[in-house]
């Protein structure tokens, strides 16, 4: 979970090839849809969002990676910095990255057996994926066993 792999050239864009506010603006992003963490930091260079803060759950942990790594121009996430509260329950979870002409039925039908389940899948993932219709090749989502 400490540092996440993306496709760079895919993802919501929010900043160009001009890098100096991105940390900033990828902070933003994250606490649009704030999945539970608070005292967030974000630092950017070269590709990387190093993440910082102190998480509700593990969810909020994987959500606030996925949202960051699921940006343009950002090639790795480290998430080692963000914290958990001791008592924080583990969730068994599997990371899935959306292949051209997936939908979330798809993936439903591949992970659970059943295509009903696309919206345990997108409930997982809301603050990740806005609109169930709206996933593309290369997104990354959580995927909760």
């Amino acid at each position: 979970m400490d540092l996440f792999s993306f496709a760079k050239n895919i993802g919501k864009k929010l900043f160009g090839s001009d890098d100096t506010d991105a940390a900033d603006k990828i902070k933003a992003h994250i606490l649009e849809d704030n999945p539970g963490v608070s005292n967030l930091e974000v630092k950017f260079a070269d590709g990387c969002a190093a993440l910082s803060g102190d998480c509700e759950n593990q969810a909020a942990k994987e959500k606030a990676v996925l949202l960051a790594g699921n940006v343009e121009n950002v090639e790795k996430v480290e998430g080692d910095a963000l914290t958990l509260p001791a008592e924080a329950a583990v969730e068994e979870v599997e990371y899935y990255e959306i292949q051209k002409g997936d939908t979330l039925w798809k993936v439903a039908s591949q992970f659970y057996g059943d295509g009903n389940k696309y919206t345990a899948i997108f409930e997982a993932n809301r603050e990740v994926i806005k609109d169930p219709d709206l996933i593309y090749p290369g997104q990354k989502i959580r995927i909760p066993k």
